[in-house]
């Protein structure tokens, strides 16, 4: 496989109109990254080079960034016209074609090599991976030779009864070599008033210059399962988490229940981490060993460090750094900061754009006020030392510095530094006026 040059085309042009969204169907997010992203990954996986998408002229840049030649499909005349539109970008090449669907997140680059495999075993000029669901609806049916070879593709409305009757379906997933491929192209023919060219043609098409079709069945018909609907898609992500969440336990990560956590492809989680119900986990999020996320926890881009706790219920946002064994508690929001080791922010707080050292104390309510109210001024930071203890109810100014070892009063507003070991207060003194609420209620 390795000694045959290798391209990619991802069919992606089409609208998806069953999705009843003004956002193209190949667009859709699962997990954090773009359907078609999914299936790029998979090409990339195979090491085929170069990949070409198929976009229609309004989304061809939204693949600007990538790392994919674009061919641009100007009408959608059908599967055949789409792969044609990725011709000049590869004609010059020889080798084989992977054809790839853009609405196919589950196919994975295990079951692409076996494909590709077979269709080097069988020296074929085209392999069609094809696969066997428990039902096979209106899918064309794969037909085969006594000798295992294919002959035709028959779609499901035109075929006969006992066409019908066979299992094996069509996933729209090929490789061709592409020798053959080029001109069964150039002589596709419409089959329809909207003049569509169909891509199954070009195997009768071979079939019928006496070329060699294979077809290699996928042991799990779902990877085939193609998105069309909001509900098709909400399926693709349950079955996407559970493989992430696996891939997860299986290197030592403890994730009490797989089917409520949801864990981005990006995220990084070391051994004997444990990951409780309810948690979302995003983007560049790093977790070290023996970590603890609490239920409920929203995590963005954060790096939580080595025995930290988070939550129940804490939202980390992106910029946020935990250090070893720090902890960010219950209904607490953590931003653009970094929490030093053995840290506590136990509940109910917003720390945002602050740099807190080790073994300090943050009591409960505590916020850091970094937005300024005149407009075009910078955001303040506010830097807490270590070993400081604040009180309840504590607001701080930014900018503003504590210094280490020092305490704040509870219900304090701190709006210039405190120095190290020092008292910071700021609040009114109390004031008891005896008998006050008696002379109320007299009245």
């Amino acid at each position: 496989m390795a000694d045959t040059p290798l391209a990619a085309v991802v069919m992606a042009g089409g609208l998806g109109t069953r999705m009843r969204s003004a956002v193209p169907k190949h667009f859709h997010e699962i997990l954090g990254r773009r359907m078609v992203d999914w299936i790029i990954g998979v090409g990339r996986e195979t090491g085929a080079d170069p990949i070409v998408v198929v976009a229609s002229p309004t989304t061809r840049e939204q693949f600007a960034d990538s790392g994919v030649e674009v061919a641009v499909q100007e009408t959608p005349l059908g599967t055949g016209d789409a792969v044609r539109s990725a011709r000049a970008a590869l004609e010059a090449r020889g080798g084989d074609v992977l054809v790839l669907s853009g609405d196919t997140p589950l196919l994975t680059s295990e079951l692409l090599r076996d494909l590709i495999e077979t269709h080097h075993r069988e020296n074929a000029d085209a392999t069609i991976l094809s696969a066997e669901p428990p039902d096979p609806r209106l899918y064309g049916r794969v037909v085969r030779a006594a000798d295992g070879s294919v002959v035709k593709v028959v779609e499901g409305t035109d075929a006969t009864p006992e066409e019908q009757a066979i299992r094996e379906i069509n996933s729209s997933i090929y490789v061709f070599k592409a020798d053959a491929l080029w001109p069964a192209l150039d002589r596709l023919e419409p089959k329809n008033v909207q003049g569509e060219l169909y891509l199954t043609d070009a195997i009768g098409i071979i079939v019928d210059s006496g070329g060699k079709v294979a077809a290699h069945i996928a042991r799990d018909s779902r990877q085939t399962d193609g998105v069309n609907t909001r509900a098709e898609l909400a399926h693709a992500a349950a079955v996407l988490r559970d493989r992430i969440n696996e891939a997860h336990m299986l290197a030592g990560v403890t994730i009490v229940d797989p089917q409520t956590t949801w864990i981005e492809p990006t995220v990084e989680i070391e051994a004997d981490a444990t990951i409780e119900p309810f948690t979302y986990l995003r983007g560049g999020t790093r977790i070290a060993g023996g970590a603890e996320i609490g239920a409920n926890t929203v995590a963005i881009d954060a790096h939580i460090g080595a025995k930290a706790t988070i939550g129940p219920f804490c939202y980390l946002r992106p910029g946020t750094v935990l250090g070893e064994s720090s902890k960010a508690g219950t209904y607490v929001e953590i931003k653009n900061s970094r929490i030093g080791d053995r840290t506590k922010v136990p509940h109910l707080s917003y720390i945002g754009d602050a740099d807190i050292g080790p073994d300090t104390n943050i009591g409960a309510g505590a916020i850091t006020a970094n937005f300024p109210h005149k407009p075009g001024r910078p955001k303040g930071r506010t830097t807490i030392g270590g070993n400081v203890r604040t009180g309840i109810h504590n607001g701080f100014v930014a900018p503003v510095e504590i210094g280490d070892g020092a305490w704040i009063a509870a219900g304090s507003v701190i709006t210039k530094n405190v120095p190290a070991d020092a008292l910071g207060i700021a609040r009114p003194r109390q004031e008891n006026k005896e008998g006050y609420a008696a002379r109320q209620r007299d009245d």
